[in-house]
């Protein structure tokens, strides 16, 4: 297999990458359908996890042949691929290729339990690769593009290799630094080759360019990158977390989401910078569901939900109504782009979410209010749920850093200040405590973990 698809050159200036992005939405059913009904005959033939959970359900593989008939199937959890994984270890009772077909594998970040492993064919890679350059290429990078890469390469995180391997495919070149690498190698590596585009988690790029006065001697917004491409984690839809990188860089940012289970990138941000697409559906069904009810409901301007994720087309880890976990707001469903699937931003995760006296609480939200009240904060805060489970009684811990240069003396005033405001803005009552600047670990290889479960030996 080519490292570049033989007409990525072409495709500069493109206004879409594939048809797909801007198909109307009979055809795309058509498409979906279609291939559903081959994807159901293909699991109910290789796949032990599913003939098991179908049995279980009463449902046979050809009831299935319409997206409303997929409400009849059982949902797939992450307990459901760990405990497939353990069953049958490397890939689990739901690897549905050969070993001998197998030529790839990656793992997810193991964030809340040990990591997954799945596996590749050569036609999945292809596939992997091709979504990827979708939403590259919907965020800005063009064929010809330098990329600076600053998501970690290492422990076969899907930020790594197969991010290297999507960037060639599409005709661009990837700076293979990463997290890893270090802020210096990062910097030394953007002043010497002048990257158009750098892609990172958030978190982490505000970082780096915070260090480039030390580093270069001069400021990011000096190196002339264009773009930035973010994902990984909330911040890239957090309006505070944005601004603060396109004025640190000087530089636009659009933002990207995928994920392990299903491929590198599915949702990709068009020049428009207000949701991302989804532009992958001849290769993904994406639900809608309410998290409270698990009811589908429909991908409507405004509405909010829990995305839940179908392969079709997959050959060796293939998922069916995968609920993975992502709560987005539907920003709109029409854009000037031309791209005709639904834009989304995504405020957290199920793994992350609190329940305060019964407010679903999401610490990407309160990290929202807490950077929008720089100078005074430092933009940094950690929620200590110091209690068992997801759900408390109590006035919610809310750790915030004080502003670089801000006396100790005003953090009575400035606690009380954040405690109102969290109170106004999210509907729940926190207990604020004001620590000192930069006492929390900068961002660097692993996503930024903004929920603390042991209190921290400065308090």
């Amino acid at each position: 297999m080519s490292y570049r698809r033989h007409d990525a050159l072409d495709k500069k200036g493109a206004e879409y990458w594939h048809p797909i992005e801007v198909s109307n939405n009979e055809e795309i059913i058509v498409l979906q359908e279609k291939k559903l009904q081959q994807q159901m005959a293909y699991l109910a033939k290789n796949s032990a996890l599913y003939q098991q959970k179908f049995a279980e359900a009463g449902i046979q593989f050809d009831d299935i042949k319409t997206l409303q008939d997929l409400a009849k199937v059982p949902f797939t959890v992450k307990q459901d691929l760990r405990d497939s994984l353990q069953a049958a270890p490397p890939f689990g009772l739901h690897q549905t290729a050969a070993t001998s077909d197998i030529v790839q594998m990656q793992a997810s970040s193991g964030t809340t339990g040990s990591p997954a492993y799945v596996a590749l064919t050569e036609n999945d890679i292809e596939m992997w690769n091709e979504l990827s350059a979708r939403g590259f290429f919907a965020c800005g990078v063009q064929p010809g593009d330098f990329v600076l890469h600053g998501f970690s390469m290492s422990k076969g995180f899907v930020g790594g290799i197969p991010c290297v391997q999507a960037i060639q495919y599409m005709g661009a070149i990837d700076i293979p630094v990463g997290a890893d690498g270090g802020v210096d190698r990062l910097l030394r590596a953007c002043a010497d080759i002048q990257p158009r585009v750098i892609i990172g988690a958030p978190n982490f790029l505000l970082h780096v360019a915070a260090m480039a006065p030390k580093v270069l001697g001069k400021s990011a917004n000096e190196l002339g990158v264009k773009q930035l491409i973010v994902g990984g984690e909330p911040g890239g839809g957090i309006p505070a977390i944005r601004e603060a990188l396109e004025t640190a860089w000087g530089a636009k940012v659009c933002e990207m989401m995928g994920g392990t289970d299903l491929g590198v990138i599915y949702w990709g941000e068009c020049s428009e910078q207000d949701g991302m697409h989804m532009i992958c559906q001849d290769h993904i069904i994406v639900e809608l569901i309410n998290p409270e009810t698990n009811e589908v409901i429909p991908f409507e301007k405004g509405t909010t939900g829990e995305l839940v994720y179908t392969a079709i087309g997959r050959e060796a880890s293939p998922v069916v109504r995968f609920k993975s976990g992502d709560h987005i707001i539907v920003t709109d469903t029409e854009c000037g782009c031309g791209r005709t699937g639904p834009k989304i931003r995504c405020f957290g995760r199920t793994d992350d979410m609190l329940i305060v006296r019964g407010i679903n609480v999401f610490p990407s939200a309160i990290q929202d209010l807490v950077l929008q009240m720089q100078p005074e904060t430092n933009g940094v805060m950690r929620v200590l749920a110091d209690f068992d489970g997801h759900t408390t009684q109590e006035n919610l811990k809310v750790l915030v850093e004080r502003g670089a240069n801000q006396s100790k003396e005003h953090d009575l005033e400035l606690s009380e200040k954040i405690q109102k405001t969290i109170r106004d803005s999210l509907s729940f009552k926190a207990k604020v405590i004001i620590v000192d600047a930069d006492i929390f670990e900068k961002p660097g290889v692993a996503k930024v973990a903004l929920t603390l479960r042991q209190t921290p030996d400065f308090l």
